[in-house]
């Protein structure tokens, strides 16, 4: 259920106490429910977890087989009966929990807690993000620096394998192997003013609106304004002399890649490959050291992005990360960080970091446009000048909410749409239907409009609302001629 529901119950039951564990679940094993809910329990072992316990159905019917039972469907529940399992060999709380750990294989993001000691929380790391807090005579674990905000910004990132042991005035790092490690202590950019909802309904309305700015910033960063130029980057490669870009990301972050791609091949006569990060390994497409290649992702923490990453650092490539977060994990393993200056978004569906992302890689198709020869002066400064007015554009739709308000109402009546547009709106249309289906859970789709007579036209009926994106632009007419198809029916 929704998080009222706790708030309203805590009213109700109060809870006091100097150390606690706690976490959104979403739910991978099992039902959403009370008993799914974490944290999970385990004769004084209390867990809570995020990601996917990969070997969890052979660990529970190893638990089963000793006598342990099991009231949830999740496989978090596994890890509290191995650390229960380890204390009753007779080991101490950390030593029984890194033995449980080595027994783990997946992707997960651990804290767990042991009744009787008010002075220790463990955490582990392997894939999803956890970050240690720094404060006076207290201390944090959070899935990032911004999860943290409210209470510190002294931050230390474990990296994947690492463990810690947290004490009220102190942390302790290990490796999976137990040999201690040293992290770097840092001051986090992010500050707890920076995460509040103002005068707005919610963090994506507020986010929604923060975009003219934002944007304006991001492209600051890229392009001077004044002189109508891209500014000089400090790349690990020159665009002039790679011979192709790779670009992965997820869900949103790979629509901005998909529309990035039609950009420097135009404007830079630059190839791009381009995959969603959890099929990008699986095509064992040939790489090449003398290439690069751009990670996008707002929080820079995203588990397959970053397992894609990896693959193309064993392949010798120059790495590029278009992140949000600059202390994020992708940001840190990559050899140039290409900031998104959105600060921070909170909303679960990406707005603000969409348009920041697209803000970047136009600004770098440009300047490997100029890098390349393909484009001239004149060019460039007409392209920073078309840059330099997104931002007012953007406040033009803004002011468009009373309008967008009153057709959003009336799409709520459907339960199903279907998004077209040609050339960049084409990954675009795939962006709103994405939008529209996170957001309302209405059945959704985005098609390329030149597409539509080759099947998705039968489905075209007054029950489907069709939403085109047409521009006034060179296939304008084009466009057009689809939307008098769809009229047609």
């Amino acid at each position: 259920g929704k998080l009222i529901n706790l708030e309203r119950r805590l009213k109700e039951e109060p809870l006091d106490g100097t150390i606690g564990i706690g976490h959104t679940r979403w739910a991978t094993h099992g039902v959403p429910n009370e008993t799914n809910a974490h944290p999970h329990f385990s004769d004084g072992v209390a867990i809570v977890h995020n990601g996917i316990i990969e070997n969890f159905a052979e660990l529970r019917d190893e638990l089963v087989r000793d006598g342990y039972s099991f009231s949830s469907q999740t496989d978090t529940e596994v890890v509290a009966h191995l650390v229960a399992r380890e204390l009753a060999k007779g080991l101490k709380p950390v030593e029984a929990a890194h033995q449980a750990l080595k027994r783990l294989e997946g992707a997960f993001a651990l804290a767990i807690m042991f009744k009787g000691d008010e002075d220790l929380i463990v955490g582990a790391r392997n894939g999803p993000p956890l970050a240690v807090g720094h404060g006076d005579g207290e201390m944090f674990l959070g899935s990032d620096a911004i999860a943290l905000a409210p209470f510190t910004n002294s931050i230390t990132y474990l990296e994947d394998g690492d463990w810690a042991v947290v004490r009220r005035d102190s942390v302790a790092i290990f490796d999976i192997d137990g040999k201690k490690v040293e992290r770097k202590r840092q001051q986090s950019l992010s500050t707890s003013f920076m995460v509040d909802k103002g005068n707005r309904r919610h963090f994506m309305e507020k986010e929604i609106h923060e975009q003219p700015e934002v944007i304006s910033h991001t492209l600051a960063h890229y392009v001077d304004f004044v002189s109508g130029v891209s500014k000089p980057l400090d790349l690990p490669f020159d665009f002039a002399k790679i011979g192709r870009l790779a670009i992965s990301a997820c869900g949103t972050a790979y629509l901005a890649g998909l529309i990035g791609k039609y950009w420097f091949e135009r404007y830079a006569r630059l190839p791009v490959d381009i995959d969603v990060a959890s099929e990008f390994r699986y095509r064992e497409m040939p790489l090449s050291a003398n290439d690069a290649a751009f990670f996008i992702s707002q929080s820079g923490e995203t588990a397959d992005t970053l397992a894609s990453l990896r693959y193309c650092r064993k392949a010798g490539m120059k790495i590029g990360a278009v992140v949000n977060v600059r202390e994020s994990t992708m940001a840190r393993e990559s050899d140039v960080v290409l900031p998104t200056l959105a600060g921070p978004e909170i909303g679960v569906a990406s707005t603000k970091a969409f348009t920041c992302q697209l803000s970047v890689l136009a600004s770098l198709a440009v300047r490997a446009g100029v890098a390349r020869g393909v484009i001239s002066q004149e060019q460039e400064k007409t392209l920073v000048r078309a840059l330099s007015e997104a931002p007012r554009y953007a406040n033009q739709v803004l002011k468009l909410e009373e309008q967008i308000e009153r057709i959003a109402r009336e799409l709520s009546r459907y339960k199903d749409v279907l998004y077209l547009g040609r050339d960049t709106n084409f990954p675009l249309a795939m962006e709103g239907a994405l939008k529209l289906k996170e957001i309302s859970y209405i059945h959704a789709e985005g098609y390329a409009a030149g597409e539509l007579k080759h099947g998705p036209i039968a489905l075209i009926d007054e029950n489907m609302p069709v939403i085109v994106i047409a521009p006034h632009d060179r296939i304008f007419e084009k466009t057009v001629s689809n939307m008098q198809e769809v009229a047609a029916r």
